[in-house]
């Protein structure tokens, strides 16, 4: 019985055709990714540390504890994520270098690594569940680059063109299956 199905041109063609779906599969979702991880260490900017009229340092964020000197960089804007699709956490901030030019930074991020992801600026609101997984496609947005890792600091250069104060998230979003990772809405500092 086996030996006549083997010479059967339809079983042939089922098992290439099996084969090529398997292959797509495979490229298409790329489940590997869900075990392995991408960590980044990129430098921080330090942020400057401004004193209050009282003399005692202000609150803002600064990239190392010895960070004391006034370097003109500032935290423009800044949020936590919240998990949609994989579950998510860390901080993003839009940074104003000393030179005028902004940064998107992602501190201690930690998600989970997947098929084509981008770091996307939206100007879509940050809503948690199910509900905030497809939203930031809907309006405006910038896809600022590839995610660079599903884990660690990461610093993204903005264009010049870009106003960061026309967006009002971020969102580290899968290209592929056209749905939010996480999210972190920016609120001005």
């Amino acid at each position: 019985m086996w030996t006549k199905l083997l010479r059967s041109p339809v079983s042939w063609a089922t098992v290439v055709l099996v084969g090529i779906v398997a292959v797509l599969g495979l490229f298409w979702f790329q489940p590997w990714k869900l075990f392995t991880d991408t960590r980044v260490d990129d430098a921080l900017p330090v942020i400057e540390v401004s004193a209050t009229p009282t003399g005692v340092a202000s609150a803002s964020p600064v990239s190392s504890p010895s960070a004391t000197a006034a370097t003109g960089n500032q935290v423009l804007a800044a949020g936590d994520f919240v998990t949609h699709e994989h579950k998510t956490t860390g901080t993003a901030q839009i940074v104003r270098l000393a030179d005028g030019r902004h940064r998107l930074v992602l501190r201690d991020l930690d998600t989970s690594n997947g098929p084509d992801l981008r770091v996307w600026l939206t100007d879509q609101p940050v809503v948690s569940g199910v509900a905030g997984w497809r939203v930031f496609d809907d309006g405006v947005w910038l896809e600022v680059a590839r995610l660079k890792g599903n884990r660690g600091d990461q610093v993204y250069d903005l264009p010049a063109s870009v106003d960061p104060a026309d967006f009002r998230s971020v969102s580290v979003w899968c290209k592929r299956f056209s749905v939010s990772f996480g999210a972190a809405e920016l609120k001005t500092v």
